[in-house]
Formats: C-alpha cells, structure tokens, sequence
C-alpha cells in the first residue's frame, strides 16, 4: 500500500518537469546502459590475449601467426562494443525521440529501452572472444591448419554475433519507427 503511493508521488514530481527534459535525462540514462555492453568484448578479448600469450610461449617460433590470428579475432570480438557506442553516440547527438510527438512517458521509456536493449551485446562480446581465444590456441598446436581454422572462427565468430544484431535494430526501431508511440 505504502509503495504504491511511493510510486504516484514519484510519478507526480517526474511530470513536474518539462517535457523535454524528462527525454533528454531518459536519454542520458539510456547511453549510459548501452555501454554496459562492452563489458562482453572485454572479457572475449582478454580471453583471446590470454590464449595468445599461452599459444606463444608454447611455440614461440609461429608467434608471428599466432599474434594475427589474435588480433583479428579480437577485432570481430569488439564489434559488439562498437554496435553499443554507435546507439550511445546517436542517443547522445541525434536523438529524434526529443522532438516526437507522443505521450512522454512512452518517448522516455523509449529512450531508456534504446540503451537497455544494447546490453544484449555482452553475450556476442564474450563467445566471439572465447571463439578467437580458440582459434589462436588451435593455430598454436596445429599451424599448418591455419586457413581452415581461421575460416571456422570467422563463420563461428559471424553465427555468434546475431543476438547483438537483433539488439541493435530494436534499439533503432525505438529510436526512429516506434510503433508504441501511435497506439495511444
């Protein structure tokens, strides 16, 4: 009982503010978790280095190969970061939920949805990470099967990659065609 009113003065003193500055704070606080998800590329590319250091010490005379492979797994590790930092930097500088018609609550929560949605990139960030960690210690054992073991990780790596795609356009659809702001 007590909580409900907690929630309709909060309410209240959030329809206080202008219209415009409810957005732009929902706005910043959906930047803000979009960012999170780089917390996946982080760990699948300190995964990759880890298993990059292993690889060399064990064969020190194909580190040459062994540091590509790294870096190019790591590079497509990363794509989920770069995903996040591009809705982030939209949110940031081209938000066109600032000036769209509609209830502000659902232009808000819109905003705040963007940003949450990009969280899903973790989850790519990592398996893309553990995938190129792989490869390099694949390489590490088997040189002379680098071109097939390369081509696997980049089609595991491309597989592994679809939740952040899905993430990314339906922070886009919040962002730019929302059908929740003409059902009211």
């Amino acid at each position: 009982m007590e909580s409900t009113n907690i929630t309709i003065m909060f309410l209240n003193w959030l329809m206080g503010f202008d219209r415009k500055v409810l957005i732009l704070a929902a706005t910043a606080i959906g930047a803000g978790f979009s960012m999170i998800a780089g917390i996946g590329p982080g760990i699948g590319q300190g995964f990759a280095a880890g298993k990059g250091a292993e690889a060399v010490a064990n064969d020190p005379g194909n580190g040459k190969q062994i540091n590509m492979i790294m870096l190019l797994g790591a590079a497509v590790a990363e794509t989920s970061g770069i995903l996040a930092l591009v809705i982030s930097l939209i949110l940031l500088y081209g938000n066109p939920l600032v000036k769209a018609d509609g209830a502000v609550i659902i232009l808000m929560g819109s905003a705040i949805g963007a940003g949450i949605s990009m969280i899903a990139g973790i989850g790519p960030g990592i398996g893309q990470g553990y995938a190129a960690g792989k490869g390099v210690e694949a390489v590490g054992k088997r040189p002379e099967y680098q071109s097939a073991i390369i081509r696997t990780m980049f089609l595991g790596q491309a597989v592994a990659q679809t939740t952040g795609i899905y993430a990314l356009i339906i922070s886009l659809v919040l962002m730019f065609a929302n059908p929740l702001v003409g059902l009211l």
